[in-house]
């Protein structure tokens, strides 16, 4: 499969075709990203399994698991004073029994007092089919360049 170079923004699944992703996998996508770029956290928790199982490694958490902790990441992301963008590309789509696994790249910002760093993040988001639709149950971030993953967690740190 070649990988998907159209960036799914939260606002544009009507932009990317696949003949190997089903329409239902980049809506469940974008719809991630629509809660995470409009800091939508009732949006974002229908994204999620909500329950102990679930889990989250990223540069601003650490790990955390189930959705009560995960909550907490996107609460201060989403209430704090910096703004941050994301958006999904380069990536592919690994169709599993029941869910699949979405790996790629992000790539946004974040804005703070007038600074604005430009961002980079390798990401791999797990989705488990449950009750008639797909919800998220694992999801890893990572900064390559520890300079810049220094910064984001200071801008974020910052911005609460």
């Amino acid at each position: 499969m070649n990988p998907i170079a159209t960036p799914i923004t939260g606002e544009n699944s009507n932009l990317i075709e696949s003949q190997d992703i089903r329409p239902e996998i980049i809506e469940t996508l974008n719809d991630f990203y629509l809660a995470f770029n409009q800091r939508d956290l009732t949006l974002m928790q229908k994204n999620w399994l909500n329950d102990s199982t679930i889990s989250m490694s990223n540069p601003l958490g650490g790990i955390k698991r189930g959705w009560d902790e995960i909550k907490e990441v996107y609460e201060r992301i989403f209430l704090g004073n910096a703004n941050v963008y994301v958006e999904f590309y380069d990536f592919t789509v690994i169709n599993l029994e029941n869910g699949f696994c979405a790996v790629g790249r992000e790539r946004g910002y974040i804005e703070l007092s007038g600074k604005r760093m430009d961002l980079a993040i390798r990401t791999s988001r797990i989705y488990q089919f449950v009750t008639n639709r797909y919800l998220q149950i694992h999801h890893h971030g990572s900064i390559e360049n520890p300079l810049l993953l220094s910064e984001y967690q200071e801008l974020i740190k910052k911005g609460q």
